[in-house]
């Protein structure tokens, strides 16, 4: 074996000993959010807010890199089984992924939202990568933000106006339960100006009556005089 070969040698083993150790990191890499797979495959590009189009993650080569290109090639492998998921964080509907295609020694990060890739950098540099993906869920916690609070104010419009409807529907059945009160107030009171009425009449009636009955009984004690003595009193 001459020189040549023996260097050729010793090159492709530092090669291949490099990339052992890179798959050896990936894998142990720390887990900075919740994995649920591999992800699933994600639409076209879509553009990024003009405050997050950049990210201090990314050196001016890989934020050249074609999103479009690294998304299409991304999506293609999804679909096969080769790819490994290594970390997924997800935000409201924001999420990034880091993934490993073990064949080449190379690393995807991707950022996206539901089913669509926003970017998608790649590289076979694990650090790298770890540094990109940090960054990619750093910016999936401020995306989600204002969707998280949207969400919140969501459903305390809808909690306010329920226990609005609750409060109207009580305040209903106070002013049904009242307006019955003041019919029935009304009745009795004229029930009772009625039987004030016809106590006052009865009244009347009751002294209209003992005068006739004194005047009866006066009657009856002049005859009862007249029957007794025997005389008439003519």
């Amino acid at each position: 074996m001459d020189r040549k070969s023996k260097l050729r040698q010793i090159a492709l083993a530092a090669f291949i000993a490099m990339g052992a150790v890179q798959g050896v990191n990936a894998q142990a890499l720390p887990d900075s959010g919740s994995s649920a797979g591999v992800v699933s495959q994600p639409g076209t590009t879509t553009a990024l807010p003009s405050t997050q189009t950049q990210t201090s993650a990314l050196t001016p080569d890989e934020a050249k890199q074609s999103a479009a290109g690294n998304v299409a090639e991304l999506q293609q492998m999804i679909r096969g089984s080769d790819l490994s998921e290594l970390r997924t964080t997800y935000n409201g509907s924001y999420g990034a992924s880091l993934l490993f295609y073990g064949k080449e020694m190379t690393y995807y990060v991707a950022l996206f939202q539901q089913k669509n890739f926003w970017r998608v950098i790649k590289t076979q540099d694990a650090t790298r990568a770890d540094m990109i993906y940090k960054d990619f869920v750093r910016q999936t916690l401020q995306l989600s933000d204002v969707e998280i609070r949207r969400t919140q104010l969501e459903a305390q419009k809808a909690f306010t106006e329920r226990m609005i409807a609750l409060s109207q529907d009580r305040a209903n059945r106070l002013q049904a339960d009242l307006d019955v009160a003041h019919q029935q107030q009304t009745i009795v009171a004229n029930q009772q100006q009625q039987t004030r009425a016809e106590a006052t009449a009865l009244a009347q009636q009751k002294a209209s009556a003992q005068d006739q009955l004194r005047a009866a009984q006066r009657q009856v004690r002049e005859l009862q005089r007249q029957l007794e003595s025997g005389l008439p009193s003519h």
